[in-house]
This record gives C-alpha cells, sequence and structure tokens, in this order.
C-alpha cells in the first residue's frame, strides 16, 4: 500500500515512544536544528507519514492526532480531494504574486461568501504573507493607517504570534522579556477567564465586571491611555489555555468599541474556518467585526495562507503597504476551494457540532472521576481541559505534563498549554467521527489513571 492510501483501523503503540529510530531523528535534530522548536520536545516521535486522523511514526506507533497541525489541518492529513486538487493546481500555476487568477478569483469569491449574510457586501479581502502573525500584523498596520491612532487594546492571556507587533499584543511575558523595545503603545485588559478571575473575584460576584475596566478607562479623561486605534481579541483563547469568552463580555467589548469609533479586530486564526461549529466564532456570538483575521484552516490541508476581511470603508492603505513574496500560494488557493466544496457537501460544520457536544459531554464525565480536573471548556472541536490541585487550586503542571506523555504511550497526540502549561488542548480535524472521539477520550483517561499513581492531593 503506497503511503498516502495508508489507512488504519484505529491508534496502535507496540512500542514506547520515543522508538530507537525516532530517537535518531530526535537526536539528529537537536545538533543540526535551532534550540527554538517546541513540538519534539513534548511529543518525542518522528512522522513516517499520516492519513485523515492519524500519525504513524518511523518506528510503526499510530496515533490518534488531536493536534492537527496546530489546528491546521481542519480535514486532516492528506485528503484525497485536496490533494487531488494541489495536484491539478501543480501543473497549472504555484506562485503568482498578487495578479489575479481563476482559482484565486474563486477563492476569493467563496471566502467572501461565507461570512453572514450582512456582512459579504460589506467586507473586502487581503492576502497577507502566508502566517497568521503576518496577517495580525496587516490588521494592526490597517488600523493605524485608517484612524491615525496609534494605540491597541489587548487582553491578558492573549496569543498573536511571535513576530514583533504580534508578539506585542500577546500576553505571554516570558516571550517577551529575551526581546527589549516592543511595540510601544499596547495596553494590556483583564479577559472574562471567570475559573481564574482577573480581578480576583469569586464567580457568583463577577458578573464579567472585567470589561468594566475597558469601558471605564475608555471613557475616563484622566485614565492615562489615549483612544487606540483597535482592539484585538481571541473570541477563545487558544494558546492561552482554550479560554472561552464569556458572551456578555463579547457584546459589550463590540458595544464600547463602536462607542468611541475603536476599530475591533478578532483573530479566528485559530478559531475560524469552521473549527467552533460556525465559518468563524464571531458568528456565535451575534457581533460583526471590523477587521478579522484568519489563516491556519483556510486551505485545508496544511498549505500556507492568510487573510485579512474588513469593512470596505477601512481600505485606505496605499498600494504596497502590506506586502509579502508568498502570499499568491495558488495551491493553497485550489485545496481551499476543494476544502470548501467538501464542507459544504459533507455537512461537515454540523458534524463538528455533533461530535463537540459528544467531546465535551465525555470530558466532563472524565471531569467528575477526576478531581484534578478544575474546568472542561471548549466549542465545537476546540477543548481545554485544565488542571489544578484539589486542595490549594494551584496549576498542576507537573500532572498536565505526566498526562501529556501518558496518553502518547496510549496513542493520542495532544497538547498542553494556558497558564503554567496546565491546560490539555484537545483540537482534533473537523472531520472527524464518533468512534475516533471516543477513543480518544479513552486513550485520555487511561492516561489520567496512570498519572494519578504518582499525584495525590496528600502528597503534593
Amino acid at each position: 500500500m503506497s503511503e498516502p492510501q495508508a489507512r488504519y483501523l484505529g491508534p496502535s503503540v507496540p512500542m514506547a515512544p520515543p522508538g530507537p529510530l525516532s530517537k535518531v531523528f530526535l537526536d539528529t535534530q537537536e545538533h543540526l536544528e535551532s534550540n527554538a522548536r517546541t513540538y519534539p520536545r513534548r511529543l518525542p516521535i518522528a512522522v513516517k507519514r499520516a492519513q485523515g486522523c492519524y500519525i504513524e511514526d518511523v518506528d510503526g506507533n499510530v496515533y490518534l492526532d488531536f493536534l492537527s497541525g496546530a489546528g491546521v489541518l481542519s480535514l486532516g492529513h492528506n485528503h484525497p480531494e485536496l490533494m487531488t486538487a494541489a495536484a491539478d493546481q501543480l501543473g497549472v500555476l504555484v506562485h503568482g504574486l498578487d495578479l489575479p487568477t481563476p482559482v484565486k478569483d474563486e477563492f476569493t469569491r467563496r471566502q467572501l461568501a461565507m461570512l453572514p449574510e450582512p456582512m459579504r457586501s460589506a467586507m473586502k479581502l487581503h492576502f497577507c504573507g502566508p502566517t497568521g502573525a503576518n496577517a495580525v500584523e496587516a490588521a494592526i498596520k490597517l488600523a493605524k493607517i485608517t484612524t491615525r491612532r496609534g494605540g491597541i487594546v489587548s487582553f491578558q492571556g492573549g496569543f498573536h504570534g511571535s513576530t514583533a507587533g504580534a508578539m506585542a499584543v500577546t500576553g505571554n511575558v516570558a516571550a517577551k522579556e529575551r526581546v527589549p523595545d516592543g511595540m510601544p503603545g499596547v495596553h494590556f485588559f483583564p479577559y472574562s477567564y471567570c475559573l481564574r478571575c482577573p480581578l480576583g473575584l469569586r464567580r457568583h460576584d463577577c458578573a464579567v465586571n472585567c470589561i468594566t475596566y475597558l469601558e471605564k478607562s475608555l471613557a475616563d479623561s484622566h485614565s492615562g491611555m489615549t483612544r487606540p486605534a483597535a482592539v484585538i481579541m481571541e473570541l477563545i483563547q487558544g494558546e492561552g489555555g482554550t479560554v472561552v469568552a464569556e458572551p456578555e463580555f463579547v457584546a459589550r467589548v463590540r458595544e464600547v468599541t463602536r462607542l468611541h469609533d475603536v476599530l475591533l479586530i478578532i483573530d479566528e486564526v485559530q478559531t475560524g474556518c469552521g473549527r467552533t461549529g460556525t465559518w468563524f466564532a464571531f458568528e456565535q456570538y451575534g457581533i460583526e467585526p471590523d477587521i478579522v483575521v484568519a489563516s491556519k484552516g483556510l486551505s485545508g490541508i496544511g498549505l500556507p495562507v492568510a487573510v485579512l476581511l474588513y469593512d470596505r470603508r477601512l481600505d485606505t492603505w496605499p498600494p504596497g503597504a502590506h506586502i509579502g513574496t508568498f502570499r499568491g500560494n495558488q495551491l493553497a488557493f485550489a485545496t481551499g476551494v476543494a476544502a470548501l466544496e467538501v464542507i459544504e457537501r459533507d455537512q461537515v460544520l454540523a458534524n463538528v457540532t455533533r461530535q463537540g457536544e459528544l467531546l465535551g459531554g465525555l470530558l466532563a464525565e472524565l471531569a467528575a472521576r477526576s478531581p484534578w480536573i478544575a474546568q472542561v471548556r471548549g466549542l465545537g472541536l476546540i477543548w481545554g481541559v485544565e488542571l489544578a490541585h484539589p486542595d490549594t487550586g494551584r496549576p498542576a503542571t507537573a500532572l498536565a505534563s505526566a498526562v501529556q506523555q501518558a496518553a502518547l504511550r496510549n496513542g493520542l497526540i495532544l497538547e498542553v498549554g494556558g497558564r503554567d502549561d496546565c491546560v490539555l488542548r484537545l483540537l482534533p480535524p473537523l472531520t472527524t467521527d464518533s468512534d475516533q472521539i471516543t477513543a480518544a477520550v479513552a486513550a485520555l483517561a487511561s492516561a489520567f489513571a496512570e498519572a494519578d499513581a504518582d499525584f495525590h492531593p496528600s502528597a503534593t
């Protein structure tokens, strides 16, 4: 059987990772590659091939992939129709700068058509460099050019990328401490992380009081903050620990930005392209952003492409204001069009909602059996399981790492994130079925059983 046509019946890990062949590749990588690499440190495998929801390593182990290339593989690995679309386009044109082409035109029209009805005719699309971070940079630039203001409001816990501007609006302090003199004019405000209230309130006393801080600061003539160009936010903070924004919080952010004529940038790099069960997460909150950032899932198969969708009234920047040599990825446009056809034909968004409900329910059952699970939260097929000491409430970082490693030995790939890396993060392909969801949670339950043996509240 050829590698692209490999089919897997389920996870199978006869050899504890890293196996001997994986270890050779990992050792070579250690010698030759940058110290900045991250995923192989927590997931010590070398990948041989993949198909659908599965990854096979060079030692023959097969894993359920609930990381999905950090969310880019919306239709899983090597979807056959997307592979065909890429192969067909390969013989036509691969790189087109920003020149119009038939496939780019179709991609553009189809992406705009995925917006809610009132927004479709009001928005334009801009192609950025091929990463979400570059699209964030473009959004910041567009906001500043349009408003002629310099400040940007972001939220604690948010992640928007690791380039200079994107890092400046990212909440992770450790990443910025090593890089002095970042982009000025960024103001951070509390996010509706109710489990760990940023204002230190008990949940029943909160009523998303965190948003009041932003409301009062924008209205106060002595707050020390001039009116910013934009507010940028994720509706689910992915790297921040899959923190789902409270609906009232989001509604009031939109209200206060409109009141003060501040642009609202919604970062949908991780939540867009169907991840939450609607094409964009903002649809579930009943708001209309001024600028939408999208990237990861646009091609459906992991080919890089990133875009801004923004209100036509903001199209104020001159030619060349934000460019990039690789913004004309014709292969990504071709697979992106094919992905939308599959998503519509196979009712993939309905599957996301259905499987998300199943995954959330199974994780809730798991939480009921483990005192270490402080909260299960998610929407569609983006979920987080936060671990904390059952007596003190302190983040259970070591346990999260132990569960991740045990899950890998049980055939499940997942990531950890959030503050203190205490959140188990699950990002399966949007085509994941109920058998795979059930198998993944079973592997996670086994991982907890293994890890729990070394983590007792009375001993920690």
